[in-house]
């Protein structure tokens, strides 16, 4: 997976698709290129920046394990949250593999919503 680097792709992702986890945030937009980016962000308000790198750190291994979920053809952006220096490796995996899903799984429209209210 490359990296992203510059902040335009962070700044275009934030205008995306969103999921909010415990322990993080995952930011999804379309890109050009074939082979997924990916990018992480941990604010000042986190903590210091050895809690700050340890977060990244986390999340990075994160994303080396579920690499094969990412998919072409898409920039995503990690922001890092507190939660994620303490809990555990193995729901912090699981639940970016549901951020994953719920981003590809195919959305309603409001006026679908509107439809089924219409029926019932």
């Amino acid at each position: 997976m490359r990296r992203l680097k510059n902040r335009s792709q962070f700044l275009q992702a934030a205008r995306g698709l969103k999921s909010v986890r415990r322990g993080f945030v995952l930011q999804a937009t379309t890109c050009d290129d074939g082979e997924p980016g990916i990018g992480f962000t941990v604010t000042k308000r986190v903590g210091n920046a050895p809690e700050r790198n340890r977060i990244k750190r986390r999340l990075r291994a994160l994303c080396d394990e579920l690499a094969p979920k990412f998919q072409p053809n898409y920039n995503y952006v990690l922001i890092g949250r507190k939660e994620a220096l303490h809990e555990p490796f193995s729901l912090l995996q699981k639940g970016l593999g549901e951020a994953i899903d719920k981003i590809h799984s195919p959305r309603k429209s409001k006026a679908d919503l509107g439809e089924r209210k219409a029926k019932s």
